[in-house]
């Protein structure tokens, strides 16, 4: 029989697992260990997945009517108290779904403490947290389709302003700015997709796998599964409790999200420099300068840049966190919640500021003009010009390599040059080169799908809404 001290060392450990312990645990392993700090914010999907466990246990006869009454009553209060601010966290109790059991007993009584039965907290985490993430996922999907409809307001704006193509960062041909921001708009649509593939593997209901073997009581999974809205069983019990791939999977497809937020930003830093001066920003997406009063400081898009390498880390600790792990459930993958969370709303954050931002971008056609206007940006049209007056393409490359080294020592550019000057290169060269050399002839010729054309871009803008009506997502 234990003596007093055992008994008042047991009554201070945590009561809900503490039976095979003689001694409370040490305050600061109980603060390191605990995770309600930042798992609370799965209460809800906690007691939603508690809802489905207690109703499938008294549709099976492992609970009475009664106590499933009482635990649905209770969850409901409990989820009141929790949405009102009113709920007691304790770290004693270390995460979301101790905490939620401890005061569900408290209020219903021993019914409270036979809503465990059939499970382990190892697949009621592993189940939350899906049922979290095929929210967050859901709630990212219409970020990102706001920005796309953002952009395509943005395109269809200015499919006719002419600005410098890239490659190397140095002038290539000349490209509309609406067929600029449809390449954007692709960009978000691969990650839309991913984010719709990644949701089938996070859409897999591990509940009924326990501990890691499953459970010797009569449980109904798949009515477990409908009732919690899942596409599928996981098949496999110690798989189900210990997977996390889905969360990689997820930051994965973050990382890809990110990174093309980031090679957005860096354009919209550089050209709202006054070394491009290709757009203006909204102010409300600018800060200034605490010394330099001239100073307009893009700092959304800087910032947007920066959380990549965030999003990138989170990533990698969670494949680092799984590299070494056996099977089944190792107290490890508490860590990989820290970082999904964060994950989710690092890039809630970039994609709600992108599509506010994006669609009140103001470009200077202007000054895009010119800049098209400096690096030789039809060069690559009077190359097939000359092919299609029958030269070999080689040798209009050669031909058009001497104009340009020749406009360079002028400093002038291509259109700028006499009908004679161009003849000095090619006798094959008529007076209607220079529709080909003018910025708006080089675009205009561009015309088929996909290509920088304004009637092609304006095409494609209204593909892309049809598309996003009828797709899916």
């Amino acid at each position: 029989m234990p003596d007093a001290m055992s008994k008042d060392k047991k009554d201070k450990s945590n009561q809900l697992w503490g039976g095979r312990f003689s001694e409370s645990t040490d305050e600061f392993v109980q603060a390191f260990t605990a995770s309600v700090t930042f798992d609370q914010r799965m209460a809800q999907q906690d007691i939603n997945c508690s809802r489905a466990h207690a109703q499938m246990l008294g549709k099976t006869g492992v609970l009475s009517a009664q106590d499933v009454e009482k635990i649905l009553q209770g969850l409901e209060e409990i989820s009141r108290e929790i949405e009102a601010g009113e709920f007691p966290w304790s770290v004693a109790l270390e995460d979301v779904h101790m905490n939620i059991e401890a005061r569900l007993t408290d209020r219903i009584g021993d019914a409270g403490k036979r809503l465990h039965t059939g499970r382990s907290r190892n697949d009621q985490v592993a189940t939350d947290i899906r049922l979290y993430m095929r929210e967050a996922i859901d709630v990212l999907i219409a970020e990102a389709q706001r920005l796309q409809h953002g952009m395509l307001a943005l395109a269809e704006r200015h499919t006719d302003v002419i600005m410098p193509g890239f490659t190397h960062l140095q002038t290539a041909q000349p490209v509309t700015f609406g067929h600029h921001v449809m390449a954007w708009f692709e960009m978000i649509s691969r990650d839309i997709e991913r984010l719709h593939d990644c949701n089938k593997r996070v859409n897999v209901m591990p509940l009924g796998a326990a501990a890691l073997a499953g459970t010797t009581y009569p449980i109904d999974r798949q009515y477990s599964c409908e009732l919690l809205g899942f596409a599928s069983v996981a098949r496999n019990s110690l798989d189900a409790v210990s997977d996390r791939d889905f969360a990689i999977e997820f930051c994965a497809s973050a990382a890809i999200i990110m990174t093309h937020l980031s090679r957005i930003s860096e354009e919209l830093v550089l050209w709202s420099s006054a070394q491009f001066d290709f757009i203006e920003l909204p102010d409300r997406f600018c800060t200034g300068s605490s010394i330099m009063p001239q100073k307009k400081n893009p700092d959304v898009p800087e910032l947007v840049r920066g959380k990549t390498g965030r999003v990138n880390g989170h990533l990698v600790s969670l494949l680092t966190l799984m590299k070494s792990q056996p099977l089944a459930y190792n107290k490890d993958n508490q860590e990989d919640k820290e970082p999904l969370f964060d994950t989710i709303d690092t890039l809630m954050g970039c994609l709600r500021a992108f599509a506010d931002m994006i669609p009140a971008i103001e470009p200077k056609p202007d000054s895009m003009r010119n800049a098209a206007l400096k690096g030789f940006a039809t060069a690559t049209d009077l190359a097939d010009y000359l092919v299609k007056r029958g030269m070999a393409f080689r040798d209009s490359h050669e031909v058009v390599g001497k104009a340009v080294a020749y406009g360079i020592q002028q400093g002038r550019d291509l259109s700028e040059f006499s009908l004679e000057e161009l003849q000095g290169f090619s006798a094959d060269i008529e007076e209607d080169v220079f529709t080909v050399l003018t910025l708006e002839g080089s675009v205009a010729a561009r015309d088929h799908i996909g290509g920088t054309a304004p009637a092609q871009v304006k095409s494609a803008i209204e593909e892309a809404r049809t598309r996003i009506g009828n797709a899916y997502f």
